[in-house]
């Protein structure tokens, strides 16, 4: 494993896909298993476009959690940073594959996930304050103890450049839609980018209003926000200016991990120097490619695909 060129903050699991497409869980018969969770993914998605990554998060003492360092090790991420919460259980999420664009998924996370345990003691401190880029993620301050060990992360970062906010809400790990805003907005104060969709900056910055939202962030010390508008594109903004970037048509065979592709992605770009157009001309293609496909992290694309598809 060479120096470690972006770390993510988060989220990871065990995803169990339908075989048969047109029946809701209960009459699916076999299911697909793949990694998965959004941390997890968008280090996957780095690694396939070359990049050196390795994830911050902890599993179970069980049969899943060494399915996930393996499975790590296979995309080419470090599980090096892959701890073990002791009484817990690696997460499994079920997928749905209806609606295709955006599925419905049973999370399996109680009492509560192995990944919200991170503590101090769990963090490579050095790491955290050198790596070229560091990537955090809304639902990694959804609960105790992670919240706080989140904030600690980033207050010993000390906003350095490439320092990211996934704002990643997910309605189910959150009491109510105000706590979620205290946490994942706060936490733009200490990052350099921001990205997410319409509905997760509604939550972080009270407004879906793309050019709005983006106003508010870059007003909060943000230097580059990239809001997803699905069929309307991407929404690119600085402090010197902002563009659309214009959708690419694909037919979605699966929204799951849409995101992630683009995340990756724009980690590529980030640390290539690219300017913010092209570096979202890239994400925006490599997400779709994640659309047009089944699963996660099998479904990050090369850089050869991304190329072919702009």
């Amino acid at each position: 494993m060479s120096r470690v060129e972006a770390l993510t903050i988060g989220r990871v699991g065990v995803d169990l896909y339908p075989e048969q497409s047109g029946v809701g869980l209960a009459g699916v018969r076999t299911f697909a298993k793949s990694l998965g969770g959004t941390a997890t993914n968008v280090a996957v998605a780095a690694a396939r476009l070359g990049r050196s990554t390795a994830v911050l998060t902890k599993v179970g003492p069980d049969g899943f959690g060494d399915y996930v360092r393996e499975a790590l090790a296979g995309f080419g991420v470090s599980p090096s940073y892959v701890g073990t919460a002791e009484g817990l259980l690696t997460p499994v999420v079920f997928c749905e594959l209806n609606p295709p664009a955006d599925p419905p998924l049973l999370f399996y996370r109680a009492p509560i996930a192995p990944d919200l345990t991170l503590t101090g003691e769990d963090v490579p401190w050095e790491l955290v304050e050198s790596v070229p880029l560091l990537w955090v993620t809304g639902t990694g301050v959804s609960a105790e103890p992670a919240r706080a060990t989140q904030h600690r992360i980033l207050r010993a970062r000390g906003r350095r450049e490439h320092t990211v906010l996934d704002l990643d809400y997910r309605p189910m790990f959150w009491p109510d839609a105000a706590t979620a805003r205290a946490e994942i907005g706060g936490m733009l104060d200490h990052v350099t980018v921001a990205v997410g969709n319409r509905a997760e900056a509604e939550v972080a910055v009270g407004t879906a209003d793309p050019e709005v939202a983006a106003d508010r962030m870059l007003a909060r010390g943000v230097r580059l926000v990239l809001i997803k508008k699905g069929a309307d594109g991407v929404l690119v903004a600085t402090p010197r200016g902002r563009w659309t970037v214009p959708p690419k048509r694909v037919e979605v065979v699966c929204g799951l991990g849409a995101g992630d592709g683009f995340g990756g992605a724009l980690i590529h770009g980030l640390l290539s120097g690219w300017d913010p157009v092209r570096t979202a001309e890239y994400a925006n293609a490599a997400g779709a490619l994640v659309a047009s496909r089944l699963a996660c992290a099998d479904a990050m694309p090369t850089a050869s695909e991304i190329e072919e598809l702009l």
